[in-house]
């Protein structure tokens, strides 16, 4: 069964810090890449990191890098998404998404196509 179920989404003000996190089933989380996307009001879809199942290989958006940090707990299932210093720029709605890896951490990169999504969960910066 293909669950991501997000949380953690709201409303701070610039500068402030937020943690998402993305809860999952068995079905796909297990070997799998694990991702996090955003897409703002009339513009695309945009991704903001990824990472390994073994939590070795971490990919970031230029955008959101040394802001943002991905990990993940194997035993709950689970993906987190740090954001801190976060800007007005950064508010979106935030996707959990996942994708195969195949065994290999390349597969994981924000570049490659995520086949299981999540419904997502707003952030929203004020200045």
């Amino acid at each position: 069964q293909v669950q991501l179920v997000e949380s953690g989404g709201g409303s701070v003000q610039t500068g402030g810090s937020l943690t998402l996190s993305c809860a999952a089933s068995d079905y796909t989380y297990s070997g799998n890449c694990m991702g996090w996307f955003r897409q703002a009001p009339g513009k695309e879809r945009e991704g903001v990191a990824s990472i390994d199942f073994g939590g070795s290989s971490t990919y970031y958006a230029a955008s959101v890098k040394g802001r943002f940090t991905i990990s993940r707990d194997n035993a709950k299932k689970t993906v987190y998404l740090q954001m801190n210093s976060l800007k007005p720029e950064d508010t979106a709605l935030y996707y959990c998404a996942a994708r195969p890896s195949l065994g290999t951490s390349w597969r994981c990169s924000l570049g490659m196509p995520y086949a299981y999504w999540g419904q997502g969960t707003q952030v929203t910066v004020s200045s």
